[in-house]
């Protein structure tokens, strides 16, 4: 295509080369293949379920590996706005009717006492309109409460990120899921005396989500006698994509300016690139539970970084061995027994390979970024699930898929997609430095053909959008993948605001 010097100069700012447009231009053209599936993982075909056992000693594992003074960063992707989250309620606000009439609306004013941002509200309802909830439910204001929740007036709930809005009632507070996770840090995922968490955050609320850190980190560190390292990033506007026309030409605005959007998550996998940490920790912002719950989530936190640790000494000592020149026929045997069975990767052919093309085959199979990925059983919840999928290469390895990945119209991926027994609740803990110690390049093991396209909208015309890979789908596509069953009681996601009316959100 021909690119204007107004183009040139936009793309120089954002750090996009002209051929990374030419090629997401012709993935609008091609569009991104179904991926080929063996079959849903379930537990004995790719998804561990330790005993209580085993479990006890992969937390020792970990508690040695903390002791060892290794360092563990919590990533927690932070962005998202909640305006979803209000969904139902923003509908009550532009309906045409002026009291609650839907299951969800008399739901949320029947227990609006129970929302742990009661008395924030409240006190912006007497601010703006000189008398308190209780007072304009009676008089059938109920618009007026909904407006001062949601608008910028009153709480601004409808704008704000879900990790600023207040999750959970104690006795002498109301806690953000921020402040959630600053503590799930102390209990699972600090050493050396250190809790080091980064979150990823939109550039309008960076400022806010300073101020809530500074004001509750003294109280939080004073708590845990914990040191705080806490730190945040914003998507790259490298990772911005371009829009495209439905004819797959480039989309301009009315100003004749080519549109960018954000990639989608996908595009924190050069933010979690840029972590030095040698485990990084992963969990969406709004699983959080209070402190009465977190029991089993902490358990089972080390539980998994057990397991990916014990991993992870294994591939060491094989790489080593590889390097040394000083192993035998039988120890390649060993090692291919631990790709296909412990990191389920399955490769069709090795029969065939000699002991030299079997090193660098093994080479390459075992050096790559490890990730452990606790599932929880399937309840219906909507999310990706684990599979064993095919590789470009025709191996076979474990990845997490969405339904926008699997075929619809193939009868047999899509009645494994919704027999499988379980799904995705993105709790990962990654292993992101080689045997030699160095870094890897995190987006060198992105799988590109994972990416997804979407239609939008802007100014009345409609658009094709480009989605990256998934931070935990293709971005991490060619990582070696490991899969532990964890318990529903660890998976507390808030979709909308009466999730937080579950009994898993009523703190005291």
């Amino acid at each position: 295509m021909l690119f204007t010097n107004e183009d040139k100069e936009l793309l120089q700012k954002k750090g996009i080369s002209e051929s990374k447009i030419e090629a997401q231009l012709k993935d609008f053209e091609q569009g991104f293949p179904f991926l080929k599936l063996r079959a849903a993982a379930s537990v004995g075909n790719g998804i561990i379920a330790p005993s209580k056992e085993e479990a006890d000693k992969y937390i020792k594992v970990w508690n040695d590996y903390k002791k060892a003074g290794h360092s563990i960063t919590k990533f927690v992707p932070a962005s998202g706005a909640a305006s979803r989250m209000f969904k139902n309620m923003f509908e009550f606000l532009n309906a045409d009717y002026d009291v609650p009439t839907t299951d969800f609306e008399k739901t949320f004013f029947a227990e609006i006492h129970k929302f742990a941002f009661y008395d924030a509200l409240n006190d912006a309802c007497f601010l703006n309109e000189g008398e308190g909830v209780d007072a304009l439910i009676e008089e059938g204001k109920y618009k007026s409460v909904v407006a001062n929740m949601l608008n910028e007036e009153g709480l601004n709930y409808g704008q704000l990120p879900k990790g600023l809005l207040q999750f959970h009632s104690y006795e002498d507070c109301a806690r953000t899921p921020v402040e959630e996770h600053l503590v799930e840090a102390a209990l699972y995922a600090s050493s050396q005396g250190e809790a080091d968490v980064h979150f990823t955050v939109s550039t309008e609320h960076r400022e806010l989500f300073q101020d809530l850190i500074d004001r509750v980190l003294p109280d939080a560190s004073n708590k845990y006698k914990i040191n705080y390292k806490v730190s945040m990033s914003e998507q790259k506007p490298s990772t911005d994509t371009v829009a495209a026309n439905m004819d797959n030409t480039p989309f301009r605005t009315e100003d004749g300016k080519l549109l960018f959007r954000p990639g989608g998550h996908g595009a924190l996998i050069e933010n979690l690139n840029d972590l030095q940490s040698d485990v990084v920790f992963i969990k969406n912002i709004d699983n959080v539970v209070p402190d009465r719950l977190k029991e089993d989530t902490v358990f089972w936190k080390q539980v998994i970084a057990g397991v990916l640790v014990e991993v992870q000494k294994q591939t060491f000592s094989y790489l080593n061995l590889l390097d040394s020149g000083k192993f035998s026929h039988d120890d390649l045997e060993d090692m291919i027994r631990f790709v296909r069975h412990t990191l389920n990767t399955d490769v069709p052919g090795l029969k065939d390979l000699n002991d030299a093309e079997l090193h660098d085959f093994l080479k390459k199979k075992l050096n790559r970024p490890i990730r452990v990925c606790g599932v929880v059983k399937n309840v219906g919840e909507p999310g990706g699930g684990p599979f064993l999928a095919f590789n470009p290469d025709g191996s076979v390895s474990l990845q997490i898929l969405e339904s926008s990945q699997i075929d619809q119209n193939n009868p047999e991926y899509m009645k494994m997609f919704t027999q499988g027994t379980h799904f995705n609740p993105v709790d990962l803990v990654c292993a992101v430095r080689n045997y030699k110690g160095e870094k890897f390049n995190l987006p060198d093991y992105v799988d590109p053909a994972t990416g997804f396209i979407s239609y939008k909208s802007k100014g009345g015309k409609e658009l094709k959008a480009l989605e990256l890979p998934g931070l935990w789908n293709g971005a991490m596509s060619n990582w070696s993948t490991l899969m532990v069953e964890v318990p529903l009681s660890t998976f507390n996601p808030v979709k909308t605001v009466n999730d937080l009316l579950r009994p898993q959100h009523q703190g005291i």
